[in-house]
């Protein structure tokens, strides 16, 4: 059987680093995971070639919107949420998943991190609809504030939040020391861009959960742990998203956890490594 990641750039992924650890733990010897520079104009010819050994897909940017569109069927949460990180084929064609919140959810429950009482999201894209999608299904119940460099650029994430039964503020990033009173920040900006707000972040109470996974740690990141905070990165978050995904496309229940772990860690060290 064979699988894949597709989005456009997409070199950089971790993806087939974990799937194939996982398909060597499982004894899949069978199954193979690739890569391939999709955008969203070409996702539908993609899928139009695939024969019956394709077992699945991943997606990342920029093609979870689009993937909705395309998918014979779509998980309850998918719709919800606003975007699909996953393809499985099944019997009716492809159906759609989201991964991504159950990504969020294990990796803020395996730092420690239960539902905040007050939370602050920063960015307003698909990550961040599915940061409010996991903090909500770990019992968050307090108003969470969305903090945009643009604030008309919001719709996407205003319009989960609606669907998904929560409606949130927004705000200019720009006031984000006006906003940091609270339990928990998550970031969903691109490396780098939260770095600049490492001393605001680091003289709030405030743990955080910054979605990059390199370079790490961030800036941010070392600035709320060294005052004691919880610091959850984006590597978490990559590793059990892709355990759903392994999980769903595979159909077999126990994932190898630990050693798709390894070998993401790993990977990340050697491209440390090279990089310095």
């Amino acid at each position: 059987m064979r699988a894949a990641v597709l989005g456009s750039p997409v070199a950089h992924s971790l993806s087939p680093v974990l799937h194939t650890a996982a398909y060597a733990a499982m004894g899949l010897d069978g199954w193979s995971y690739g890569r391939y520079e999709c955008d969203e104009a070409g996702l539908a010819p993609f899928l139009g070639g695939l024969g019956p050994e394709w077992a699945g897909l991943s997606l990342t940017m920029p093609l979870k919107r689009r993937a909705l569109d395309l998918a014979d069927g779509v998980s309850d949460l998918a719709r919800r949420v606003g975007g699909a990180n996953t393809l499985v084929r099944a019997d009716g064609g492809w159906q759609a998943h989201n991964t991504d919140v159950e990504g969020v959810a294990a990796a803020l429950a395996e730092a420690g991190i239960g539902a905040p009482r007050e939370a602050v999201v920063l960015g307003a894209g698909a990550t961040a609809a599915s940061a409010l999608a996991a903090l909500l299904r770990m019992g968050l119940t307090s108003t969470v504030t969305v903090l945009a460099r643009d604030t008309s650029r919001t719709g996407e994430v205003t319009a989960a939040a609606e669907r998904l039964g929560h409606p949130v503020r927004v705000a200019p990033l720009s006031e984000i020391d006006a906003h940091l009173d609270v339990d928990l920040v998550v970031s969903s900006l691109p490396s780098g861009a939260a770095d600049r707000h490492a001393d605001l972040l680091s003289a709030s109470r405030a743990d955080l959960f910054d979605v990059v996974y390199s370079p790490w740690p961030t800036a941010a990141a070392r600035a709320v742990a060294g005052r004691g905070g919880h610091v959850v990165g984006g590597f978490p978050m990559l590793l059990h998203q892709a355990v759903a995904q392994v999980r769903l496309m595979t159909g077999i229940a126990d994932v190898p956890v630990a050693a798709m772990r390894a070998a993401g860690e790993a990977e990340l060290a050697r491209r440390s490594e090279t990089a310095a």
